[in-house]
Parts: C-alpha cells; structure tokens; sequence
C-alpha cells in the first residue's frame, strides 16, 4: 500500500508505485486521504504542530484505514503479513502508525520517504513481534517541511526497539531521490523475499 502526502492523491504515488513495482508483480493499492481541506485537497489528518497530528482527525482516520486495508486485503487473498506500507509526507506517517500501531498485524516492511513517527495523544506503538521488520527511511537532510532530526529519531527509536533499518539521507528537499528510491526497492525485496 503506497499513501500520498498532504494535499496530494494516487495520482502523486503513481509514479512511485510504477518504479518500486515495475514488473506490476503486486497487489498495489493507493487509497485516498479522508479529509478535503480546502484550498489544498485531500490530507489524512489535520496538523496541530510539528510531528504532532491532531487526534480527533488522526484517529478516526487510522481506524478507517485499517478497516480499509483488512478488508481490501482479505478480498485479494494476501495476508496482512505479506503487506508493504508505504508513503510520502503525511503518507508516511500513516504507513509507520498502521505498521506499528497496537492489535495491528506486523506488515512485510515499511518504507517511509520523508515522513515520521507521529505523537499523538492517545496513540501509543506496539513494537511487539516487529523485531528484524524490515523499515526503509528516506529523507534529505534540507527539507523545509519535514525536518530532518525527525528522521533521524525515527531510525534511533526503531532500531533501539530492534526493527531492521535501513536509512538513506540526502542533500535534498521535501522530495524521493534516485538513492532513497534504490535503497526502498532493497528493503521490498528483503521484506517480501
């Protein structure tokens, strides 16, 4: 499952989607963000302030979005564990908190390009049964939106609870760049090997 960023749609992860997936040898799923704030588009969450969703929108949101993807993907016949999460920006953010939130199946992998670990009250991670996960982190070290420490705390605080991370920072912006790309494509093949 790939989830676009703040104010974008499937269409913005397409692409990605198309080169972490070239041969189309997976179930690719895209869902859109439940909320249209105007003049922006769809987001998955309301921001309240750095890394810190608003929770009376985050919530509900990651509720509805497990719902969603335990039914897609019991109508496809995948096992939950045999899920990538996947996304860019806010997309990110919603792959890390259904990978690691509590009574959630541990996914095959997590690549988050330019994203973090939310602090939300209310929503705490489960890090239970997730040892060896395999988690792509991407992110440039000169991005205006998402800074890059938050990246860098998120590799701290999931290899301190034993996850599998790879990290890839380059000299770039709020943007996936051809390495963070490569190293991605690695931990989908690790992940579903």
């Amino acid at each position: 499952m790939l989830l676009h960023s703040r104010a974008g749609d499937e269409q913005e992860v397409l692409p990605l989607l198309q080169e972490l997936d070239p041969d189309e040898r997976h179930l690719g799923l895209l869902p859109l963000g439940p909320l249209e704030l105007t003049p922006e588009g769809r987001h998955w969450y309301v921001i309240e302030r750095e890394a810190s969703p608003e929770p009376t929108s985050f919530l509900p949101t990651l509720e509805a979005l497990s719902a969603w993807l335990d039914q897609t993907l019991a109508a496809h016949g995948v096992d939950p564990s045999r899920a990538v999460l996947a996304g860019f920006s806010q997309g990110a953010v919603m792959a890390y908190s259904l990978g690691l939130a509590p009574g959630r199946p541990s996914p095959a992998g997590i690549l988050s390009f330019s994203g973090y670990i939310p602090r939300v009250e209310g929503f705490d991670l489960d890090f239970e049964g997730r040892a060896r996960l395999p988690v792509s982190i991407a992110h440039g070290s000169l991005d205006p939106s998402v800074r890059v420490d938050l990246a860098r705390e998120a590799r701290a605080r999931l290899e301190t609870a034993g996850l599998a991370v790879r990290y890839h920072e380059d000299q770039s912006g709020h943007a996936i760049t051809p390495g963070g790309l490569a190293q991605a494509r690695a931990v989908l093949a690790e992940g579903l090997a």
